[in-house]
């Protein structure tokens, strides 16, 4: 195979998910590899590192064996050297950086939320499309280990007509003030593009309908259960956003779930995200890495609802998660950030369809949106196709 590069700037690239998932864990995999195959070529990335601070930049290029990195984003977009520019920088600066982007001619590839609103997504997409430049959004959580499983066992028929479905999401995240905080502090800052909404609910979008079909309506409650914090430098500030989020979901087949995500609430439990879903033929409950199912035939008969009259009674002991089986047929592990940018690739290249586009992103963008305006307005919103 003949082997051909493809300049990428990376924005924000010392940024945690950045610097830790798509450089060091999809595209420096890649690039040791030798390249990704497209057809009869070897597409090695050539990367550009972009960011604010030339120290930390030239860390990180250095700990992924990159030669080139820039605090000059200007000068970035005006090489024609680098026709792939991605994003994962600020999320409110998002816009005007990926028009920026379009405008220099550049492919672009981008975090979520690709915008703070679906209008916005909307002019991203429209201006992209006039000159025919390729996009896409980053959709990964569908590539954890657990979900992979659980979208197989959907698409193979293994659930029956389903009936509902429940996902739940989120740890203890310290305040700052009698801990150490462990996210920063603009996710809790209306101004930086903090919330939980607009942070996990793009996610769930594409999981939810990736796996079980289309959302038709949503109502949801938002709330703050932090409402003071302390930032970087140990100054309090007021929480102007939410931290906590319940939803529920009425899919396009009729079936009804919940998503409930907190950054206030303490594990206990099989994972830090766990998706059940229950149909008639049996049911599933993926976590990060793993799949469970309990198919109809192996669903017990339940007992011990109903206390007794004395003390006895609180002997009653029942093994609920030893009745289901764990799935553990599956492909090899990749890392759930590498197929994103093997198909973003392939789309750039070689035209190939992919169908994690800035049109997904912007319906991922649809459902906090639709979340957030059920909270304020006490209602039902529907979620219909996101159109040009």
């Amino acid at each position: 195979m003949a082997a051909r590069t493809l300049g990428i700037i990376l924005n924000g690239a010392t940024g945690r998910i950045c610097s830790t998932q798509h450089l060091a864990n999809a595209l420096a995999p890649i690039r040791r590899e030798g390249g990704l195959p497209v057809g009869t070529d070897l597409v090695v990335p050539r990367l550009l590192l972009a960011g604010r601070d030339a120290a930390k930049l030239a860390r990180v290029a250095a700990a992924s064996d990159v030669a080139d990195w820039t605090i000059d984003l200007d000068a970035a977009l005006g090489d024609p050297d680098w026709p792939v520019f991605f994003d994962a920088a600020a999320t409110h600066l998002r816009p005007a950086t990926l028009r920026r982007a379009i405008d220099a001619g550049k492919h672009i590839y981008t975090e979520k939320p690709v915008a703070p609103t679906v209008a916005e997504g909307l002019d991203l997409l429209r201006a992209a499309d006039a000159r025919g430049l390729r996009h896409g959004a980053v959709e990964d959580k569908l590539y954890l280990p657990g979900f992979r499983k659980l979208k197989r066992l959907a698409d193979d028929g293994f659930f029956g007509r389903v009936v509902g479905f429940r996902l739940e999401f989120g740890w203890w995240v310290f305040d700052g003030i009698e801990a150490p905080l462990q996210r920063p502090s603009w996710n809790y800052r209306r101004a930086g593009g903090g919330g939980i909404v607009s942070d996990m609910h793009p996610h769930w979008r594409y999981v939810v309908e990736g796996i079980l079909g289309p959302i038709r309506r949503v109502v949801a409650a938002n709330w703050t259960a932090q409402p003071e914090r302390g930032d970087e430098a140990g100054e309090r500030y007021a929480v102007d956003v939410e931290d906590s989020t319940a939803t529920l979901l009425e899919l396009a087949s009729g079936a009804c779930g919940t998503i409930y995500s907190t950054w206030a609430t303490r594990v206990r439990g099989d994972d830090l995200v766990t998706f059940q879903v229950d149909g008639t033929k049996g049911s599933a409950m993926a976590g990060l890495r793993r799949c469970w199912v309990q198919v109809a035939g192996d669903t017990p008969r339940i007992g011990g609802f109903n206390l007794g009259a004395d003390a006895a009674t609180l002997d009653w002991r029942v093994d609920y998660a030893g009745q289901w089986r764990e799935v553990t047929d599956e492909p090899a592990y990749v890392n759930p950030y590498r197929p994103g940018w093997e198909g973003f690739i392939r789309h750039v290249v070689a035209g190939a369809p992919f169908a994690s586009d800035l049109a997904a992103g912007i319906r991922d963008v649809q459902l906090a949106e639709a979340c957030l305006r059920s909270g304020a307005e006490g209602r039902w919103i529907e979620t219909p196709p996101v159109g040009i």
